[in-house]
């Protein structure tokens, strides 16, 4: 019989795209969500296969699951949601992490810590290597994610030292692609759905900070690699797209795809928000033999046709 694999947080975006690529690799998939910011819809293609499980929990109260792997992705990513109920947030991140642990303890199961850029702040090296330790405000509206998923960082290495646990780490830098909601809040989503509507696209601060963005099917398939590489390789490791580009040429990107009217919308620059962002990805690419390979233009054109038949279809 097939291995059965854990993905909290499975009703998410990557979470939704990562259950699927598991299936199709012969899995079996306990997708384990609250839904507080994933959506059934996300799964809906695969509610009646016989491989795939859907179970609501919230993984910040303790349960039970008999399995080999756990993909640990349960947080909301986006600051709409994670500013939302940032106690609730830290909550996930720090008890969530404890009692999904606490499975791989009592199964024997490996464990992947989806982690984040956002652990290293606004930093002040770019681009960003997993040695350097980060510059992040512990009392920041951003703390609530910034500083839970640091904490579990910490303590997927004290279960590892302590207990011996197969654990891996991975810290996924801006993501994006089909299945993100339409009310996400981040970057990408927000240009394509103003730029789609005629609206002005919002950007905050002057356009000039930077990042970079991996395309989901890339990002997925770094997760899996990172899960099933060598025991003696933890992480963390950086996945994501060493491309940076600024915010500013990627809404004009955007409006350019969309064949849209759209004008830029200058606003204030939310506090703590990181001027620069991109991964140094070589310890990747060493240990992984990985790299996205899907360019921004492509994945922008592939992200544009699921809003708009979203849209096309809401109207």
């Amino acid at each position: 019989m097939a291995e059965r694999i854990m993905v909290t947080g499975g009703a998410g975006f990557i979470g939704a795209h990562l259950c699927a690529a598991l299936i199709k690799s012969g899995y079996r998939v306990l997708c384990v969500d609250n839904l507080s910011s994933g959506n059934l819809n996300n799964l809906k293609h695969l509610k009646n296969h016989p491989d795939f499980e859907f179970y609501y929990q919230d993984i910040t109260t303790p349960f039970n699951a008999d399995v080999k792997q756990i993909y640990n992705l349960a947080c909301p990513a986006s600051p709409h949601f994670y500013q939302a109920d940032p106690i609730q947030t830290i909550k996930t991140c720090v008890q969530g992490s404890m009692n999904v642990l606490d499975i791989a303890r009592a199964h024997g199961a490996r464990i992947l810590q989806a982690s984040t850029s956002e652990i290293y702040g606004d930093p002040e090296v770019h681009p960003q290597q997993e040695s350097y330790r980060g510059s992040v405000s512990p009392i920041g509206a951003r703390a609530c994610y910034n500083e839970g998923k640091r904490c579990a960082e910490t303590l997927f290495f004290d279960y590892q030292r302590l207990y011996s646990l197969d654990i891996k780490l991975a810290r996924i830098f801006n993501t994006y692609g089909p299945g993100m909601a339409i009310n996400d809040g981040r970057v990408v989503s927000n240009f394509i759905v103003q730029a789609l509507r005629g609206a002005n696209l919002t950007i905050y601060g002057d356009g000039k900070q930077t990042r970079s963005f991996c395309y989901v099917d890339d990002m997925v398939e770094g997760l899996i690699l990172m899960m099933n590489s060598h025991p003696g390789f933890a992480g963390p490791v950086n996945m994501g797209n060493p491309e940076e580009i600024s915010i500013g040429m990627l809404a004009e990107t955007i409006v350019s795809l969309c064949n849209s009217n759209s004008r830029i919308a200058y606003m204030h620059l939310p506090d703590d928000d990181p001027k620069r962002r991109c991964p140094d990805i070589m310890l990747a690419s060493e240990k992984l033999n990985w790299c996205p390979t899907t360019t921004l233009i492509d994945g922008l054109i592939k992200t544009i046709d699921y809003y708009r038949s979203i849209l096309n279809a809401n109207s």
